[in-house]
């Protein structure tokens, strides 16, 4: 044990460790990268964070540069919640604090998972209405901010966050919260750290109006910090939505308030499929005019593979040999929705087939909801690698990718079976490779480029649904305008003037670094 881990463990409540084996824990995520830190942080609350980056932010500016990662679950597929330094984990941040069931909110720590606070909140018959991992953190969940599953119909997480606690780079808290104009501008006075982001972001906006107004319809891409373009409204000013998507490079999230919602009921469930995609889209628009909580697509072919695991799925997929499977839910009244979708019903084409949320049908619905688990979990060689995940595909377009799909499977010899949400237009690919293979790295970089091109192609967005953290960063970082990238890089300086929060993250991201950090053995983890 050296010096720093000695000084650190007294410094903190918490524990700091450089043992091998844990770093070796914390080297890897849900990704394709394995990148070993020098320490890795457990601090038991705002305070041991605000000590360690009070520390290392000191010794940076002495020119002695370690950076500080933030990580919730380690459930990131793009390498944003790894570092070479140090990791700083907020497990052991897992606390509710408080409810207010009259005004339906809840104070929360950042460690928290998704299942674990709406666990909490169902007694008072509340939740958060998001379509997550269950053991996605709060914090996570926020600084990544995905396009979740119920995102169409709910918003995702950041319409529920009514405040933010975040520990800045010199150890300060800062507490988002609107501030109207008479307010801010008693802010911007005050001789802190916090007000000085007070200031330069004020002015910031106020210099780069035009191009701030113009990213505000970039609906499509998380890259960057498309969140500076939702903080300012009728000269009021929230920095919150500037930490959503910001990956821990403006701060570590150590507290949250929410805005829950009432409980909804059970959803009422069904499922569509066709060999034909083109026939079945036309159904699948009619329904979203119902508003369903989601409409979930999957390539036959990753049905017929559960299948091969023990999954009972001939009741969905009956003769099929190729074609598509979408899943459906909603979560109002089945009466209600029973009466609308009988009259969807009668303008079924032929050749698509329902399977209606019946006593016969539920276990077979039971095993399609728990079928892409399955899919991802058991390839018979290799490991299905999560390299184009989660990107946007505009629904007019979908048929058009599929064919650009079909050729770039057949180039470069690999299966593609295209899965994700219909609802949200956010689709992910997840191939077998093999990382004992050789010329492994360079055919994963080969895949991720010829992937983004066919999706850019047709008109979508390799960020479209999770930002770009490291992996993804490999192709975005060469498409950013110098307009846009020169606004990212002095919001970044502002939070960040001595670059020590994730610095390797987003812009920061080398693609050399990131390639040559490819794990070369097949993940344990579980993936979903």
């Amino acid at each position: 044990m050296g010096k720093i881990i000695k000084y650190l463990n007294q410094l903190i409540t918490g524990n700091v460790f450089d043992d091998p084996e844990i770093l070796g824990a914390y080297a890897t995520d849900c990704s394709v990268l394995r990148i070993k830190p020098r320490f890795v942080a457990f601090p038991e609350s705002t305070e041991d964070i605000r000590k360690l980056m009070r520390f290392f932010n000191q010794i940076a500016a002495k020119n002695i540069p370690v950076s500080l990662t933030p990580r919730g679950a380690g459930l990131d597929e793009g390498g944003a919640d790894l570092s070479s330094s140090l990791v700083i984990s907020t497990e052991k941040l897992n606390r509710l604090l408080e409810i207010d069931t009259r005004e339906r909110l809840v104070r929360v720590q950042a460690g928290i998972t998704l299942k674990e606070l709406n666990t909490a909140l169902s007694v008072s018959g509340l939740t958060i209405p998001v379509g997550g991992h269950d053991y996605e953190t709060i914090g996570g969940l926020i600084a990544n901010c995905p396009v979740d599953l119920y995102h169409a119909k709910y918003g995702g997480i950041s319409k529920y966050i009514e405040r933010v606690e975040v520990v800045l780079s010199n150890g300060e808290c800062l507490q988002t919260m609107r501030y109207k104009k008479y307010a801010l501008a008693k802010k911007v006075t005050e001789k802190s750290f916090e007000g000085d982001i007070y200031r330069k972001i004020v002015k910031l906006l106020k210099n780069k109006e035009r191009l701030v107004s113009e990213l505000d319809t970039k609906k499509t891409d998380l890259s960057g910090y498309p969140g500076i373009a939702k903080i300012s409204h009728r000269e009021n000013l929230d920095l919150t939505q500037l930490f959503c998507g910001s990956q821990g490079t403006l701060g570590v999230i150590s507290e949250v308030i929410l805005r829950a919602v009432p409980l909804r009921n059970k959803p009422l469930r069904f499922a569509v499929t066709a060999k034909d995609l083109s026939l079945m889209l036309p159904f699948l628009d009619a329904l979203r005019t119902l508003k369903p909580r989601e409409i979930e697509l999957y390539d036959l072919r990753i049905i017929q593979e559960a299948r091969e695991t023990g999954k009972n799925l001939d009741g969905i997929i009956k003769k099929l040999d190729e074609g598509f499977v979408a899943y459906i839910t909603f979560d109002e009244f089945k009466k209600f929705i029973a009466h609308r979708l009988n009259r969807i019903k009668e303008k079924i084409p032929r050749g698509v087939k329902l399977l209606l949320d019946t006593p016969e049908n539920s276990l077979a619905l039971n095993e399609l909801e728990n079928s892409l688990a399955a899919y991802l979990n058991r390839p018979k060689e290799g490991e299905r690698v999560p390299i184009l995940t989660d990107f946007y595909l505009p629904d007019v377009n979908l048929i058009n990718f599929v064919k650009d799909l079909a050729v770039l499977s057949d180039k470069m010899g690999i299966k593609l079976e295209l899965f994700g949400s219909y609802s949200t237009e956010i689709y992910s690919l997840r191939p077998i490779f093999k990382f004992s293979e050789e010329g492994f790295n360079k055919k994963i970089a080969t895949f991720l480029r010829a992937g983004a091109y066919i999706i850019n192609r047709q008109g979508g967005s390799l960020t479209g649904g999770t930002p770009e953290g490291r992996l993804k960063a490999i192709v975005t970082n060469g498409e950013v305008m110098d307009s846009e990238k020169g606004l990212y890089e002095e919001i970044k300086k502002i939070f960040d003037p001595n670059h020590i929060l994730n610095p390797d993250v987003k812009l920061g991201a080398n693609s050399k670094f990131t390639l040559t950090h490819l794990r070369d053995t097949e993940s344990k983890r579980l993936m979903v």
